[in-house]
This record gives structure tokens, C-alpha cells and sequence, in this order.
């Protein structure tokens, strides 16, 4: 008999830490093998961690909400025979075997977490996550003399928030920055208004989407696409196309292989920033941003440009699916090159993409639309649909940009039956 730690998994390359958002079992419960365990959240992804064995969860070390280090102590199951997990699983599960006597928590009573080990700069300051730390020392507040509202005492967000202009100010080692602004609390008439906390994907996504303005000098262009030959093509077979396959053929596999092919003629497109330089990228890993209930995640199609169109249309519908269950793995959710979007699909027909960082533009597909448009001196009822690039101004100029989306653009309007790569 005994007992296993699960530990926060590292969902994404640049990933340092993760929030438990929600767990899907309680203490006492028995969990079987590959059952979800516990939601997480960093701002690459929202994914179900699933249990690498089977056993008896006997302690819940981090709450719902926390935020913790890659590789901190998130709970500990019993195990009749821990070693039978798979490495696969324990590796993206985050699992570590110790040989603990289990102590269940008394019914009723909240979880307690793991005594956290001492480090170089105490106690205290292990048990604070980075985001608290930054937090404390951008208002000039000594950590340690706040009591933690946490689980275990730990010092939160809140509790540092709470602090600013009452706590006394630690000692600083280096000039400190001026203190902010105290925050000014959200004045709510309760009869009429309300006040919606912030879910922790929420929070993730909007400290990236700051991040990015915050790293990237954005600019932006848009062409209009007559797609009229694609749209009664993809008409013509969407019915045999999903008997045959049996998935769904929708327009974006279309675009995304059209996509690939012009990052093969525009690797700019297709690179990322560095201080040494800018990193081209031969090949193409697609990001293919998916709106879910709780905000919008960009899972990764590897390879892109190698594939034919129909493993295409599988891979995408298969990143989709997964990503709406909340089924992604790891490998899902990172490495992306490029970024496409669908914002038509909610009848967008212009928009402004905030680019997906390290990453050096992102590719909006807008509404297709009948419009009467000038065809040959004559006018015509076409299918028309914007595709709208933004871009990172540091490694690409507007007119690279601007002929990056013409590329597409011919592409789309010249398209034929022979345009896909089987």
C-alpha cells in the first residue's frame, strides 16, 4: 500500500505555474484509472487532468482558485499498487510515488495542504506563488506580515490587494517602485446591477491578451475574398464528403491549407521575436483558436503543412472536439507558429485579432456574405468574406503583410477542385 502525489502538470512549454479550477472529486472517493481528477487552468489552456491509476483520494493539498508552481503537491491518492501506473501517464499527470501513511481527512473538515519544504529564503517565502511575490513587491509590502486568507495561511491575491496603503512596507533592497493606486472597490446597486466574479481562465486570458499589446507593436490590414467558386464547391460535396469521412466539411480546412502554403512563401509570417534575432520557422505548427463556455483556447494542429486535406479536416475537427470536452492534452496546447480564427462564425465580418504570443500574426476568416459586386463590367450577386491579419510591426512591414493576405486572397478566388492537396 501506498501513496502517490499528483503534481502540477506543465500544460504548455513556457508554463511556470497553474490554477486548480475545479475539483472533480472529493476527499475519500475512490478514482479509477484515467477518470478526471482535477480542471486546471494557465493561460494556454483549460484541460481535465485525468487520474494515471487507480486508487482512494485522501488529500486535497491545493483549493479550488489556487495558483501554484509546475510541479507543486496537488494531492495524494492510495494506491493498492502505485507503481503499476504507466510513465506516459504519471509524466502528464505529474505524478511522484512516495511511501506516505495515509490520513484521510475527518469528515466536514476543510482540506489541508502539505507541509511546504523550507527553501533558501524560509518558509514563508515557499509558500508564496510567484504572482503574489511580483504582486508584494510591485507595492512595495512585506509578504510575510500579511495573514494568508489561503488554504493553510497561504498569502493570496486578495489578501496582498487588501494590504495595499495599510500594510507597512518591507525593506527594500533596491529603490522600490512608487506604489499604485489603491484599487477603488466596485460600487454595486444591488437591486440593479451585478457583480460577476472572474473565472480563473477569464483572468488567464486577459493577462495575456495585455501581455501581448503590452510585447507586440500590433498592426493590422484586411482584404476582401470572393469565395463564390469554394462555397458551391464545398456545397456540391459536404454530404458525400462526411458519409465518406464522417466528420463535418466545413470551410476553415480550406483556408488552413491555403495558409500553410503562403507561410512556405512568407516564412516571416511564420516566425517569432528574439533579442538576437527573429526565429523563422520552417515548419508549420497551426493554432486554431476554438471559443469554449468559459473563453477561447488555441489548441495546435503539428505538422500542418505536411498534411493532405482530409488527415487536415480530421486533426482540426478532432482539436475542436477536444478542445469543447476539455479532453486537450499537453502536447495540444503548445508550440503553435501561426494562428487562425474563425470570427465569422459569429457573424463578424471585420475584426482586430490580438496576436498569439511569441508568435508574429494572427489570420481572422470572417461572414461569407451574397453581396452584388462588379464582375466584367456587370453586376453580380458573389459570396463574399474579409480575412483580416494583424501583425507583429517589429518583424513584419505592411507591404510583406499586404502581400502575404493577397496570396491568400488569389488563392481563394482561383480555387478549384485540383486546389486541395489529398
Amino acid at each position: 500500500m501506498g501513496v502517490s502525489q499528483i503534481k502540477m502538470p506543465q500544460l504548455g512549454e513556457s508554463v511556470t505555474e497553474g490554477t486548480v479550477d475545479k475539483w472533480l472529486k472529493h476527499e475519500g472517493d475512490l478514482v479509477k484509472r484515467d477518470e478526471p481528477l482535477v480542471e486546471v487552468v494557465t493561460d494556454k489552456v483549460n484541460a481535465e487532468i485525468p487520474s494515471p491509476f487507480e486508487g482512494k483520494l485522501v488529500k486535497i493539498a491545493v483549493a479550488e482558485g489556487e495558483t501554484v508552481r509546475v510541479g507543486a503537491v496537488i494531492a495524494q491518492i492510495e494506491t493498492a499498487a502505485a507503481a503499476a501506473a504507466s510513465p506516459a501517464k504519471e509524466k502528464e499527470a505529474g505524478v511522484a510515488h512516495t511511501e506516505v501513511p495515509p490520513e484521510p481527512a475527518a469528515p466536514g473538515r476543510a482540506p489541508q495542504p502539505q507541509p511546504v519544504p523550507q527553501g533558501a529564503n524560509g518558509g514563508e517565502h515557499a509558500r508564496l506563488s510567484p504572482a503574489v511575490r511580483k504582486l508584494a513587491a510591485e507595492h512595495n509590502i512585506d509578504p510575510t506580515s500579511l495573514q494568508g486568507s489561503g488554504m493553510g495561511g497561504r498569502v493570496t491575491r486578495d489578501d496582498v490587494l487588501a494590504a495595499v496603503g495599510t500594510a507597512p512596507a518591507a525593506a527594500p533592497h533596491a529603490p522600490a517602485k512608487p506604489a499604485g493606486p489603491a484599487p477603488t472597490p466596485a460600487r454595486i446597486d444591488g437591486k440593479r446591477e451585478e457583480l460577476v466574479k472572474l473565472s480563473v481562465m477569464r483572468k488567464s486570458i486577459a493577462e495575456h491578451m495585455v501581455r501581448s499589446l503590452a510585447t507586440s507593436p500590433h498592426a493590422w490590414t484586411l482584404q476582401e475574398v470572393d469565395v463564390t467558386n469554394l462555397v458551391r464547391y464545398r456545397e456540391a460535396e459536404k454530404d458525400s464528403f462526411k458519409a465518406r469521412h464522417g466528420g463535418a466539411l466545413t470551410y476553415l480546412p480550406f483556408v488552413a491549407q491555403i495558409v500553410c502554403e503562403a507561410l512556405k512563401e512568407f516564412p516571416w509570417l511564420n516566425s517569432s521575436w528574439s533579442d538576437e534575432g527573429v526565429v523563422l520557422k520552417r515548419y508549420v505548427n497551426l493554432g486554431i483558436a476554438v471559443a469554449i463556455p468559459d473563453g477561447l483556447i488555441v489548441p495546435v494542429v503539428k505538422d500542418a503543412d505536411q498534411l493532405g486535406f482530409t488527415d487536415l479536416v480530421r486533426a482540426i475537427n478532432d482539436l475542436v472536439d477536444r478542445a469543447r470536452s476539455k479532453q486537450l492534452k499537453t502536447d495540444d496546447v503548445h508550440g503553435g507558429t501561426f494562428t487562425l480564427n474563425n470570427t465569422g462564425a459569429t457573424g463578424s465580418i471585420a475584426s482586430q485579432p490580438i496576436i498569439n504570443q511569441p508568435q508574429a500574426a494572427i489570420l481572422t476568416t470572417e461572414s461569407i456574405l451574397k453581396r452584388a459586386m462588379v464582375v466584367d463590367d456587370a453586376i453580380a450577386i458573389r459570396h463574399m468574406m474579409n480575412i483580416c491579419l494583424s501583425f507583429d510591426h517589429r518583424i513584419v512591414d505592411g507591404m510583406m503583410a499586404g502581400q502575404f493576405v493577397n496570396w491568400i486572397k488569389q488563392r481563394l478566388e482561383g480555387w478549384t477542385a485540383g486546389s486541395i492537396r489529398l
